[in-house]
């Protein structure tokens, strides 16, 4: 018989925080029993059927009461994270803390993992990869063995990247009919996919005038010439049986906006066969965010990596 997890859920109110939510809900094995948010304290938890009664606790308590919780996600903005895992810590040292930001990212002692690229189990603390990240590393890794010189990605997102508050980013009027470049150099998630993957990555992202969904197109220099055959061939054995990535001749974020699976290809190569442009797309609350923090925890908790994710 399989252990049954109760969770904590920080920050519930955002979109990848609801996200998070509904699966929760769908999964057998985990239980939401205490959620906090500072802008919908006292408030129903919505899509959450196991429970219809469980209402938002205040986020700024002092001490959280933890005592029967077995695993903390946070769900927090970037540089909010830190403080409320000392207190988690504090409160017990064998909770699993999975934090969605980018406050543990770059830190050794935290188990940084896409789980079809790093294949060892998920530890006890587990910092969950940024979208526009996971999507540049599921292009560029394959190919790690082949690339000469920089990587270039140009990334476009739905507006929900800049979160719920309203912000330049997710200003509807300056939305409107628009794309907005930001972070042309130095971007949080180009440092990461530094880090994790490839150290010559170089990233610019943009908003667009939909809702969810990354789209990501990489300029790729070669140590040798590959045909599109190989290269489909090569990211087909790398990914082999893995359900939630797959191959297209032209991904397209409306593949992918809903969806847990990321699909990758549109493969082109120039003349000399070693200068590639291809495409990644995921949708940036799911794959990119609440659908990896899941395969992550099942991952802890010795679960298969896609219990309680529905199949696209």
């Amino acid at each position: 018989m399989m252990t049954k997890y109760n969770i904590a859920l920080f920050g519930g109110r955002g979109y990848v925080g609801k996200e998070i939510i509904k699966l929760l809900d769908k999964h057998p094995f985990f239980d939401l029993k205490k959620a906090y948010s500072s802008s919908a304290y006292d408030k129903y938890v919505e899509n959450y059927s196991k429970n219809t009664d469980l209402r938002f606790s205040k986020l700024d308590n002092a001490d959280f009461e933890l005592d029967s919780i077995d695993i903390a996600i946070l769900a927090l903005p970037n540089n909010k994270s830190i403080e409320y895992v000392q207190k988690i810590k504090k409160a017990s040292s064998k909770i699993i803390i999975l934090d969605l930001s980018s406050d543990h990212r770059f830190e050794d002692d935290w188990n940084y993992r896409i789980p079809e690229i790093q294949k060892t189990s998920a530890g006890q603390y587990i910092s969950n990869p940024g979208c526009y990240a996971t999507a540049i590393q599921l292009i560029v890794t394959p190919l790690k063995p082949y690339i000469n010189g920089k990587v270039s990605a140009f990334g476009i997102s739905g507006y929900s990247g800049a979160g719920a508050t309203l912000n330049d980013k997710n200003d509807p009027e300056k939305l409107k009919n628009n794309v907005i470049p930001y972070s042309p150099s130095g971007h949080i998630h180009e440092l990461e996919a530094r880090k994790h993957c490839y150290e010559n990555i170089y990233f610019s992202p943009h908003v667009g005038n939909f809702f969810q969904g990354i789209h990501i197109t990489a300029h790729i220099q070669l140590n040798e010439s590959f045909s599109k055959e190989e290269l489909y061939n090569l990211y087909k054995k790398y990914y082999e049986n893995m359900p939630l990535i797959r191959l297209n001749d032209m991904p397209m974020i409306q593949e992918v906006a809903g969806k847990h699976h990321a699909s990758l290809g549109g493969f082109s190569l120039d003349s000399s066969n070693k200068n590639l442009t291809m495409y990644s797309v995921i949708d940036n609350l799911l794959k990119g965010a609440a659908t990896q923090a899941i395969q992550n925890l099942n991952s802890a908790c010795g679960f298969d990596e896609l219990l309680g994710v529905t199949n696209d």
